[in-house]
């Protein structure tokens, strides 16, 4: 018995946010001192360096359950299923509500509850819950809705992935500009009918020495709201880190399913720096002494930005969806999931479709 993904979803918000929008910032140093280089060049390089060109906002109206909402609602319509028949909804996120123009986040009840609610289940051993894990969430999700699914104590579950960036970012930090609204969801479903399912799983917790990689930090404006935190990053440091610890637990993950590596079809990764997700993937191939093949690591985040929790699943519905031209996942091929993120977290999974 296993997991097995039935249906996809996701929710990309209206609003599209490209790198002009940052033309008259007032970008700030840590010690609150203006940047020399001005803001053309600074986005020259983020796009450069993260090949970022645009990114989508929620519109003042939504918070993170009301993107996390539709994803549900699209991934249960795709999979077919009577909403009442989940035993588990799983909302991996990391900053709850969070509305337009205001600073404080809002998490009880819990999103994965508000969610259950606007879906009207009435079914009261639906349990609905969040998960709290960094980037990695939405990973971390799948991997304990499988371990329900194959302990016997779920059949069905929703996990959903879903985060409003924008309304957590210090807009004097030009590290703000990577950052990105949006939702996806699937819905896993025990099977022992086929192939198909999770066939192995990996997650780590590096917390002794890189806890504060990323964390939650006062604004480099030292003039305004010098109460208000926000969401900041070591980007040197986690960059070294991912690149250290990555690919060494993505193949740890390869290992342990029994696929050997020319039997990998995909691998879908975090979207969070195409260059740092370009390095990770080589020198996961490295590690097995073969070249990277073309075509193996779909990238969105020119135009999705970097999504948190989002990513993957946004990513993977619109692979299921035929919506990258030139990327397909057939029956049969074998998928690497993979993510790091704030804890300093890391997981991975490899799934046959």
């Amino acid at each position: 018995m296993t997991g097995k993904i039935i249906g996809v979803g996701n929710y990309i918000p209206s609003e599209t946010i490209t790198n002009l929008f940052f033309d008259k910032h007032v970008f700030l140093n840590e010690h609150g001192i203006t940047l020399k280089e001005d803001n053309a060049i600074i986005t020259s390089k983020l796009k450069k360096i993260t090949g970022i060109e645009e990114r989508r906002y929620a519109t003042s109206d939504q918070v993170t359950s009301d993107l996390g909402l539709i994803a549900a609602q699209k991934a249960i319509e795709n999979s077919g299923i009577d909403p009442e028949t989940l035993d588990y909804i799983i909302f991996a996120h990391n900053f709850g509500d969070v509305r337009h123009n205001t600073i404080q986040s809002d998490m009880v009840p819990s999103l994965a509850s508000r969610v259950k609610h606007l879906l009207k289940i009435e079914n009261n051993f639906c349990v609905a819950y969040d998960v709290l894990f960094g980037c990695p969430g939405w990973i971390e999700g799948v991997i304990q809705a499988n371990a329900f699914v194959k302990s016997g104590i779920a059949k069905r579950c929703l996990v959903i992935g879903a985060e409003t960036l924008s309304r957590v970012v210090d807009i004097h930090d030009r590290d703000s500009m990577i950052y990105a609204d949006g939702a996806g969801a699937v819905i896993i479903e025990a099977n022992d009918s086929d192939d198909s399912g999770i066939k192995s799983h990996l997650s780590a917790s590096y917390t002794l020495n890189e806890k504060d990689f990323l964390y939650f930090g006062k604004s480099y404006n030292n003039d305004s709201c010098q109460d208000t935190k926000y969401i900041k990053m070591d980007g040197r440091k986690i960059y070294e880190f991912a690149l250290l610890n990555v690919p060494v637990a993505m193949k740890k993950c390869l290992d342990d399913s029994g696929f050997t590596i020319d039997q990998l079809n995909k691998i879908i990764i975090h979207q969070a720096n195409e260059k740092m997700d370009e390095a990770i993937v080589n020198r996961f191939y490295e590690l097995y002494g073969v070249p990277t093949p073309p075509d193996i690591m779909p990238m969105v985040i020119s135009k999705l930005g970097n999504s948190s929790v989002a990513t993957i699943p946004s990513l993977l519905t619109m692979i299921m969806q035929d919506e990258l031209e030139s990327h397909k996942i057939e029956k049969g091929d074998v998928v690497l999931f993979a993510s790091v993120g704030a804890g300093m977290n890391i997981n991975a999974i490899v799934y046959q479709f």
